[in-house]
């Protein structure tokens, strides 16, 4: 019996020797399918590129709420919206807050591991309430400003080779999220550095100079529209503009892959890109409806049996992140119904088969704290179901939106009964001003 014991736990030994991965969890704000990988042939994306040759791009990400509070619990909550408590914005006015007892991976993580694996954030945040979301290092608009911590790279750099010498001189494993603020809408805030704000840190007069950022200025005249928006001058403007900023939040992912490197831990890190909900366009944000809600994903295992520079068709919701995080850190996943997620790393090793019960869902209730709309969806391979609870009222349009060139075209036009020009018909004056046409 005590030779059998002792077989046993050279096998737990020789099983676990390898220990727990490395997490780097990239997140953009507002960002869609702007990007080589997706083949959007305008936009550059270099680095973006790079990560999905080395990793595994899914087509079929699915975010379970199209806000950026909500989106974000849900990532560190392992929980919807409604479960969490997290229905809208945490910032200001808006002030939702998780559920007191609600958990999170930073929290779950120091707990369950004694201290042994170093959690951190820099840039974006928007989350809470505090002792809900205690990072062991954090670096967010809770100290800097927004656009300092989320669109300045070279500080973001900085700070993430900070975070990575911390975890080597104290010999840990690690959790980091970097939050990258773009290409999120600026311009009813700070117009003066654009609509997109791809203007601030440019290194054009006045306004300022990120060291690690080289800008990329776009032809507006020569981009292709997408088809779910109108097919004008305005959109391509506004595309040119966030095209910038996306080139932006590109360089900081390759900076944060250079850092990886130069820390010694890049073949010890798994790492996970993706966005917290569709772009910030009529039609795209704080709906349902698929520009909403369909996400970038792109995730890179450093097994090499791991699948590289391959494609997936897995039907998969960010709701799945935080289950694929523990997983990733061996660390077992609390016994909580409200935990509806599953691990994505299986998937990195082999497709799953398709089967028409594949399914992924959604819950909506706000964004901005006067924007109740609330609204359930459940998506499988064939069929969309969108359930709006409260029908018969008007759509909510958020500050980003309504001042927005785009949206002001297409509302200008409604109000005039006029028809703008579209690819697809998506925007004639039987629309609503979201850009989606009523049944």
């Amino acid at each position: 019996m005590q030779f059998l014991q002792w077989i046993v736990a050279l096998l737990l030994i020789a099983g676990c020797s390898a220990g727990p991965q490395n997490v780097l969890l990239l997140l953009a704000d507002d960002a869609g399918f702007e990007s080589g990988a997706y083949l959007n042939k305008f936009c550059q994306t270099p680095n973006l590129d790079a990560l999905a040759k080395r990793g595994l791009l899914f087509n079929n990400a699915f975010t379970s709420v199209s806000s950026c509070s909500p989106s974000r619990s849900q990532l560190l909550t392992g929980q919807a919206g409604h479960s969490s408590g997290m229905y809208g914005l945490h910032q200001g006015v808006h002030h939702f807050n998780v559920l007191p007892e609600t958990g999170s991976l930073p929290n779950l993580i120091r707990d369950l591991s004694g201290g042994r694996i170093l959690s951190g954030i820099i840039g974006k945040k928007h989350v809470g309430a505090a002792n809900n979301f205690r990072f062991d290092f954090e670096q967010t608009e809770e100290q800097h400003s927004i656009n300092q911590i989320g669109r300045n790279i070279t500080r973001m750099k900085e700070y993430a080779r900070q975070f990575l010498k911390q975890a080597k001189d104290e010999k840990k494993p690690f959790f980091l999220m970097v939050g990258f603020h773009d290409p999120h809408r600026c311009g009813h805030i700070t117009p003066q550095f654009g609509e997109f704000c791809e203007r601030w840190g440019s290194g054009e007069e006045g306004m300022g100079s990120i060291p690690d950022w080289k800008p990329i200025y776009y032809d507006w005249h020569n981009l292709d529209v997408p088809a779910w928006l109108p097919n004008t001058d305005v959109v391509r403007q506004e595309l040119a503009a966030q095209y910038m900023t996306i080139s932006r939040l590109d360089q900081g992912v390759g900076l944060m892959l250079k850092e990886l490197e130069a820390a010694g831990v890049a073949d010890q890190t798994l790492v996970i890109y993706t966005s917290d909900n569709g772009p910030p366009f009529p039609g795209g944000r704080t709906n349902l409806y698929e520009h909403g809600i369909r996400s970038p994903l792109i995730i890179s295992s450093p097994n090499k049996k791991d699948r590289h520079h391959e494609a997936t068709a897995a039907m998969v919701s960010l709701l799945d992140i935080y289950p694929s995080v523990l997983d990733a850190l061996q660390i077992p996943q609390p016994n909580d119904t409200k935990i509806v997620g599953r691990s994505i790393l299986p998937v990195l090793r082999e497709e799953p088969p398709i089967k028409e019960s594949d399914s992924v869902f959604g819950s909506h209730s706000y964004h901005e704290v006067t924007m109740a709309y609330p609204m359930r969806m459940v998506r499988n391979r064939r069929y969309k179901l969108i359930h709006n609870i409260n029908y018969w009222a008007d759509f909510p349009i958020d500050q980003d939106f309504y001042t927005s060139p785009t949206f002001q075209q297409i509302l200008n036009a409604t109000l005039e009964k006029q028809t703008l020009p579209c690819i697809v018909p998506c925007c004639s004056t039987t629309s609503d001003p979201m850009g989606a046409v009523r049944h």
